[in-house]
């Protein structure tokens, strides 16, 4: 009995602990943990490292030493091109071996720098074989297959440590911490193999044929142990051309205890704890920290940096070449597939996702650029070098190419986010700020490779210029703040890393060497704020005096006349009539025979109601207006659609989001009379009774009653703002459109008015516009007005009247409905202190109307809960201002 108590509450212990797991704040301490507990242990080491020393280590490897260190990098990469050797062969994916080795560098480049929990390499994977004709069916397995098996060779490599064949002793002696993450890791081994040879993952993964033969679990784990042994040698040749008397299984032990340190850490490459728990492992060893830090450096730049370009090159070229320009832009249905990795470094999820990912492969080869330039001009350049330079251009020439050096660099940066969004003139100016960087890069202390790589981006992005098409695209404030910051923090670490390089370079000079000469190529402080500013006020000078900045100038317009003319041939809809407003551009497509009036909030275009105009022309209206959209960086949003439209946006690739239901009353069989009505009749009795009178007022309309409304209008404004947009508001010239009507008590003087919107539907139609009452005025008030307007509209011969919209309403009621509908509803039912949710639509249903429900249709691309918000800003914007 006692037995099984325990059972049970070792149950509730394993609960407790998976809820608390499940926490995100809680896993994402954890990693936050490791780092900070492995800071703790090298703390001691980090003080002993000194910038300068370390510029000084590198500096002295011989060139040499440098290509066959590169010669190892590169191959490591290379290695593990066998896990999509492996998935090709396990799974039959008919791809090209070329193509099978270009994939797995780019996808194995990204993931090792991105970071080692294999999104990235999973996002790009699932990118490039599903262009290359693999079906999801297959392509779901063999990514689900690949991703636990790339740790399965540092398993392997864990037991050599724990065995004595790669001895780490002092490491783990001194941080006993470490010998828990080996042996878990080391475990990980015997449970890989475990559950490949299983049913459930036969029956699961290998789609019913049969348990994993033991000769692709042997080769899976043969192709991690390549992974990380070719890792591991790059790491241990590195450490011999710059410690010199090394041994091998010692540096490889240390490498694979920090590599594991990496993954617990799940850190962007591991970076953080990999280094610092390699840093001890060689200071351990008796080597200083500079040199130590100087290894872990180039393993850093020749391992993850070097290789990331070359992917960077590669994406460029696999995905920038997609066709001509503009292509499938305007096909209906583009959806980007947006993973994770994506949205952190760029959100390049705008537009269609094949080209894509080469664009934004472009703007951060740009951005490498920049980033070159100023890494190159804030570290000396090589002694023999600047001699010879100097003796052929003059130091005159030098220091004006050394500034203007960090000048392109800083343009660059900048111009990296104009190249993403594909805006063409980034295109130029970036094209001629390479070209000049290459030049600058040369003379200013010839430092060819910097030029070299300036001059193959240029060359990548001539190759795809036809990708840039864009006339412009928004800059919003949020952004420019954040790149204003962004770029501050690189002038900043540039100054710290220039002056700290220099300064500690000075002092370690060969002999013979006179430190005043190299002192004037070192003014980093001015050379960081003069560069930081110049690009910024060039940039502001360039987006103020472009041409054509402002898309409303190009496809927008107010043209009431051609609108009423418009509107006498095709069929309009409840929320025409606010096209007079005056506040929303007109998009004249398909020749002028379909309308779209929109309204402009930050980077969307978002339409009021569906298109106007013939139906069969509406997808290629809706495309065209895309396009035309998407030149200036904008996306199209449609709010209040109708279900008649949805089958439309669907396939032009739209999500959906229900926005409430709008009331539309029958007339032909709209009556007083019934049990149901008897509170209505009561009030209509009352208010007849005690003289009020209903009246309608043909326009146009006299300035006295227009006087007389709008104090009616301010007092029940009572000093709030008026909305707009999707609302009407107090607008002399809108309401000469149309009837009003008119409440009036006993003495003639008017308590509450509504204005009358048309349906232009051949007189079908009519909806409630503009609604307004005093303060003080008797219960039942717009009870008697809607009533005797419902029996007007029905003597006039109107068959439907359109009350308006109940916001919420029967959003988010069925079990499976999206998480946000959710949330809409709980707002629904709880936001009475706010807004009057349910209030609204419980009054509405006092004239028995049907409900027919509205939505608003977006992109995939869009985040919903900031396009709610730019909604909120739309609807509230001061109307005043449009008239």
């Amino acid at each position: 009995m006692q037995s099984k108590q325990q059972t049970l509450e070792r149950f509730k212990i394993v609960r407790l602990f998976l809820t608390i797991y499940r926490i995100r704040a809680v896993r994402a301490l954890f990693p936050v943990a490791i780092i900070a507990l492995v800071y703790w242990e090298g703390q001691h080491e980090l003080k002993q490292v000194h910038l300068g020393l370390i510029m000084r280590e590198l500096r002295r490897v011989p060139t040499s030493a440098v290509l066959q260190m590169i010669g190892f990098a590169l191959l490591a990469v290379a290695v593990m091109s066998a896990y999509d050797y492996l998935i090709r062969a396990h799974f039959r994916l008919k791809v090209g071996l070329w193509d099978t080795f270009r994939y797995a560098w780019i996808a194995n480049t990204f993931n090792n720098l991105i970071g080692f929990a294999g999104l990235a390499g999973v996002g790009l994977r699932t990118l490039m074989y599903k262009k290359s004709g693999v079906s999801t069916s297959v392509l779901t397995p063999a990514i689900v297959f690949l991703s636990p098996l790339m740790i399965t060779g540092l398993s392997l490599l864990s037991w050599a440590n724990i065995f004595g064949l790669l001895p780490a002793t002092a490491l783990l002696e001194e941080h006993h911490w470490l010998v828990f993450a080996v042996w878990g890791m080391a475990l990980y081994l015997p449970f890989f193999v475990f559950v490949q040879r299983s049913a459930l993952y036969a029956k699961w993964i290998n789609r019913g044929q049969g348990r994993t033969p033991w000769l692709t679990v042997v080769a899976s784990v043969g192709a991690s142990f390549l992974e990380w042994s070719f890792a591991g040698v790059t790491f241990w040749t590195i450490s011999s051309h710059l410690l010199h008397e090394v041994h091998f299984p010692v540096i490889f032990g240390i490498f694979t205890i920090a590599a594991i340190a990496g993954i617990l850490s799940m850190a962007p490459g591991g970076i953080g704890a990999f280094d610092l728990i390699a840093l001890l492992g060689l200071t351990q060893l008796g080597f200083k920290s500079d040199q130590a830090m100087a290894v872990l450096v180039i393993f850093r730049l020749f391992y993850y940096l070097i290789p990331w370009l070359i992917g960077l090159v590669l994406a460029a070229l696999e995905f920038g070449l997609q066709g001509k320009k503009g292509q499938d832009r305007s096909a209906p249905g583009f959806e980007p597939a947006l993973n994770i990795w994506q949205r952190i470094w760029g959100w390049p999820g705008q537009y269609t996702f094949l080209s894509d990912l080469g664009v934004w492969a472009l703007g951060k080869l740009v951005l490498a650029s920049g980033l070159i330039l100023l890494l190159s001009t804030a570290t000396p350049g090589l002694l023999y070098r600047l001699k010879i330079t100097e003796e052929i251009l003059s130091f005159s020439i030098m220091q004006l190419s050394h500034h203007l050096s960090v000048l392109i660099g800083f343009m660059l940066i900048l111009l990296s986010r104009g190249i993403t969004l594909r805006v063409r003139s980034a295109y130029i100016w970036t094209s001629i700020l390479l070209f000049s960087g290459s030049v600058f890069a040369v003379a200013k202390g010839f430092d060819y490779e910097e030029a070299l790589f300036l001059l193959l981006v240029a060359l990548i992005l001539w190759i795809s210029r036809s990708r840039f098409y864009r006339i412009s695209a928004p800059v919003s404030r949020q952004s420019t703040i954040w790149w204003l910051a962004l770029t501050s923090v690189i002038a900043l670490s540039y100054y710290l890393l220039g002056s700290h390089v220099h300064r500690g370079f000075l002092k370690h000079l060969p002999p013979g060497v006179e430190p005043e000469w190299l002192q004037r190529h070192s003014h980093v402080a001015f050379t960081a704020v003069g560069g930081l500013a110049f690009s910024w006020i060039i940039l502001t000078l360039l987006i103020t005096l472009r041409p054509h900045r402002k898309p409303e100038e190009l496809f927008g317009n107010f043209d009431m006349a051609r609108l009423k003319n418009f509107l006498g041939e095709v069929q309009g809809n409840a929320l025409t009539h606010m096209l007079f407003l005056g506040d929303k551009s007109f998009f004249w497509a398909q020749e002028g025979k379909v309308l779209l009036a929109f309204a402009r909030v930050r980077d969307k275009l978002v339409v009021l109601g569906d298109p106007l105009g013939e139906r069969s022309l509406m997808n290629e209206a809706i495309s065209e207006f895309r396009q035309a959209a998407d030149k200036y960086g904008l996306v199209v949003v449609f709010y209040q659609a109708t279900p008649d439209f949805l089958s439309i946006y669907h396939e032009q690739g739209y999500r959906f989001f229900k926005l409430g239901e709008e009331a539309l009353v029958t007339l032909d069989t709209f009556t007083l009379s019934g049990k149901k009505n008897s509170d209505l009749r009561s009030v209509c009795n009352r208010f007849e009774r005690e003289g009020y009178a209903f009246e309608v007022v043909e326009a146009p309309h006299a300035e006295d009653l227009l006087r007389e409304l709008r104090s009616v209008s301010n007092e029940w404004l009572n000093g709030r703002t008026e909305k707009g947009y999707s609302l009407g508001w107090f607008n002399e010239a809108y309401l000469q459109l149309a009837p009003i009507v008119l409440l009036r008590n006993a003495q003639g003087t008017i308590l509450a008015f509504a204005s009358i919107a048309h349906g232009y539907d051949q007189g079908m139609t009519l909806s409630i516009d503009l609604m307004r009452h005093r303060k003080n005025v008797p219960n039942g008030t717009m009870d008697y007005l809607f009533v005797r307007l419902l029996e007007w509209a029905k003597s006039k011969g109107y068959h439907r009247f359109n009350l308006g919209n109940a916001p919420l309403s029967s959003v988010g009621e069925n079990a499976g409905a999206l998480k946000e509908e959710k949330l809409a509803h709980l707002v629904f039912k709880r936001g009475g202190h706010w807004y009057g949710f349910v209030g609204l639509r419980r009054y509405k249903e006092k004239f028995s109307p049907e409900w027919e429900p509205r939505y608003l249709a977006y992109p995939a691309s869009i985040a919903l809960p900031i396009l709610t918000l730019d909604l909120v800003r739309l609807v509230s914007r001061h109307p005043r201002a449009e008239e």
